[in-house]
């Protein structure tokens, strides 16, 4: 089921921040988008997710032939879009073993209840891929983590949630290089022919880990660049200096 994204403008106060961005991921594909500050990638990433701050002007995002903008926040979620943020939020009062069940149960047919023993055997086998401790389970949402036990938190709810287009934004910022590893270990672990994945970052080394098979690059709220993995290595070298010598290659 691709994630296809067209003519896609939007605003933010009456600013212009999006100014047609046109991208497809295909299922079974990672696609990374690289830029400077300012330039749109985090808007993109919470406009798909459904955050209200953004006021979309034209375009479409699709998945599976849904347009997605016409949906609310829980819809997106339950057809299978799934954002880890750049800053989880806490949620004080909440375990995270109940947040996911909540949010599994959300998902299931009226009627049907999660089987309890099935649950929390497939919970603590994601919980073993990323290293965390049982105890995680009865803490609240991201309360009082780290900001690496944060990350593992987030891509936890991910493969418990098992969505169709994972969108990570910056999920590498302010990460060590062990909690990296072990962040891109739980991402590989969903890679699948049946889901996409967009991945937004800064840097080139989390690419070391998660792989990309097409590497984007997006300025002042377009994509200018695309190609393959080894873009990000040339971006790593040369910086973004060919925006400003006008080397814009439309993907």
């Amino acid at each position: 089921m691709s994630l296809v994204i067209k003519d896609l403008h939007a605003n933010i106060d009456e600013t212009p921040i999006l100014k047609g961005v046109n991208l497809e991921i295909p299922k079974g594909e990672v696609h990374a988008i690289m830029g400077p500050n300012g330039s749109g990638k985090s808007t993109l990433s919470k406009i798909i997710a459904g955050h209200d701050d953004y006021d979309v002007k034209s375009g479409t995002v699709t998945m599976g032939g849904v347009n997605l903008l016409e949906m609310d926040v829980d819809e997106r979620s339950r057809a299978g879009v799934f954002l880890a943020f750049q800053y989880p939020a806490e949620v004080p009062g909440v375990s995270n073993a109940n947040f996911i069940r909540a949010a599994l149960q959300a998902r299931m047919p009226d009627g049907e209840e999660l089987d309890a023993v099935a649950y929390y055997k497939n919970l603590y086998s994601k919980m073993d891929v990323l290293e965390m401790d049982r105890k995680f389970t009865s803490r609240a949402v991201n309360e009082g983590f780290s900001g690496g036990e944060k990350k593992r938190n987030e891509i936890l709810q991910m493969m418990m949630l098992e969505p169709k287009c994972c969108i990570l934004d910056e999920t590498d910022s302010g990460l060590d290089i062990d909690a990296l590893k072990i962040v891109a270990k739980g991402v590989n672990a969903m890679r699948s022919e049946e889901r996409g994945f967009l991945v937004i970052t800064h840097y080139q080394r989390l690419l070391d880990y998660i792989q990309p098979d097409h590497v984007h690059v997006m300025s002042d709220g377009q994509i200018v660049k695309s190609g393959g993995k080894e873009l990000a290595l040339e971006l790593e070298e040369s910086g973004y200096d060919f925006l400003k010598e006008g080397e814009l290659v439309n993907s």
